[in-house]
């Protein structure tokens, strides 16, 4: 294994970027309700897996992360890459007996947690530094190994006494980093850079449907940081005009690289599984890591600070980062609680006085709403109904969802196929029309349903299945 220290200047430039790395990292980690028995915890690691070659090829997996961005070194640059993810640690939890001796339970009680099996996630990283001269080509090759490892740990209760302890195992993972460059084109001293994050493992799956078995031997949540120390990065959501075409020519598989750190500087690249955009940052008012994005924070604080206490033991149990979440929803001060409300970032400063010739008094103020929904008797949401496929759809129907890329984002495209229950059917001021479900089998659907969350589809990304 190839270790490298990076120098101080590169090593800063690289902690820029790491706060929305370890988003990246541990995005999805451990989600609400925070308990390893819900049901959303159970199918975990869903970003960034690279699995074993063996296993790729049976299942919907993939082995190897393909990066390719542009950028314009200087003369004598050094190119830092730094591979980061995580190493799954597989952990079960023993019972101790008078005589010495250890039982495997799938419950551990003690008296401020319940201890359980569960998977962590031990954090890794690969460190590579190298002349971008040395490159050209077939480029360098960096394998890496991380080895094999048990860890014990006690257990004892609030007296102090041995009750149990938690085994950590945790096998050997391998792997290779890929780096290459080539000259392009034209009038511009560009390059291609090409990282390619691959897994070596020679690990053989027994049962080619068991992901849980194959998950201790991949490199979970992989992505990649980049550095260069002379030169810059070109974007590749919003490059120049001359370098359009060598942009879409560039090959980006299961992950996709963008300007990190502050904006007004091209030095880094974060390329991520998560679609981010250019400079991605993290909220000022984030009080810390609730491992779900896709969720608001406060939200996530007003729910878990509602958790029952004995939801809490279990989430404290299942992992420190998860119990970290429990003490940060519990001891929230208000101000910061009052913070994740909201905020405005796009009002600009007033210079000036106003002109002379301003009045308040002539501003029109009208005595109602421009638009009073509860007023309108042309809609109503309940009874109103939309054709698609020919049949009418409405409240209590049942449709397939068929998201489509122009309409929705990213973690939309997971519901594809699945069935989902119509709630209402909406028409906005503009004349378009949004159809208002809850998916099926989805255990927090009442929930949704009594806050009047929904998730919205156009008539043309469901499929009618039947009437009410």
């Amino acid at each position: 294994m190839t270790t490298t220290v990076f120098i101080p200047d590169t090593e800063a430039r690289l902690a820029v970027a790491r706060q929305v790395a370890d988003t990246v990292l541990f995005e999805g980690y451990v989600l609400y309700p925070y308990r390893a028995s819900a049901a959303k915890n159970r199918l975990r690691w869903q970003f960034g897996v690279l699995v074993p070659p063996a296993w790729c090829a049976a299942a919907e997996e993939h082995d190897a992360q393909h990066t390719e961005c542009l950028m314009e070194p200087k003369s004598g640059a050094t190119l830092a890459v730094e591979v980061r993810l995580l190493h799954t640690r597989r952990r079960t939890v023993q019972q101790a007996h008078a005589d010495g001796t250890y039982e495997t339970v799938r419950e551990l009680h003690l008296e401020d947690r319940v201890l359980v099996p569960w998977d962590e996630g031990r954090e890794e990283k690969v460190e590579i530094a190298l002349p971008v001269a040395e490159l050209t080509g077939d480029g360098v090759t960096v394998p890496f190994t991380r080895a094999a490892a048990e860890e014990t740990e006690p257990v004892t209760d609030a007296d102090g006494r041995l009750v149990g302890r938690m085994v950590r195992r945790r096998e050997e993972i391998s792997g290779a980093v890929r780096l290459s460059t080539a000259e392009l084109d034209g009038p511009y001293r560009t390059q291609r850079l090409r990282v390619v994050v691959e897994n070596t493992s020679p690990w053989m799956p027994e049962d080619t449907d068991d992901r849980d078995a194959a998950l201790p031997y991949s490199l979970v949540a992989s992505h990649v940081l980049l550095h260069l120390d002379a030169g810059a990065f070109l974007s590749m959501t919003d490059p120049p005009e001359w370098a359009k075409g060598a942009v879409a020519a560039c090959r980006n598989l299961h992950t996709w690289p963008v300007l990190a750190g502050e904006p007004g500087r091209a030095d880094l690249v974060l390329s991520s599984p998560i679609i981010l955009e250019d400079h991605p940052a993290i909220a000022p008012e984030s009080p810390g890591a609730l491992y779900d994005a896709t969720e608001i924070d406060e939200i996530l604080a007003l729910r878990t600070i509602a958790l029952t206490d004995e939801e809490k033991r279990e989430a404290r149990g299942t992992d420190a980062r998860a119990a970290a979440v429990i003490e940060l929803a519990d001891t929230m001060p208000p101000e910061v609680l009052e913070r994740l409300h909201g905020a405005v970032r796009s009002l600009r400063e007033v210079t000036g006085p106003p002109d002379a010739g301003d009045d308040p008094q002539d501003v029109f103020r009208p005595e109602s709403p421009w638009w009073d929904p509860g007023g309108d008797t042309a809609v109503d949401p309940d009874r109103d109904h939309v054709t698609v496929d020919g049949r009418e759809v409405r409240a209590g129907c049942r449709v397939v969802l068929r998201p489509r890329l122009r309409h929705t984002d990213a973690q939309d495209l997971f519901l594809s196929g699945r069935s989902a229950l119509v709630e209402a059917v909406l028409h906005d001021v503009d004349g378009g029309v949004h159809i208002a479900v809850t998916v099926e089998d989805d255990p927090g659907a009442d929930i949704r349903r009594e806050q009047g969350r929904f998730l919205y589809f156009q008539p043309d990304e469901v499929e009618a299945l039947e009437d009410a």
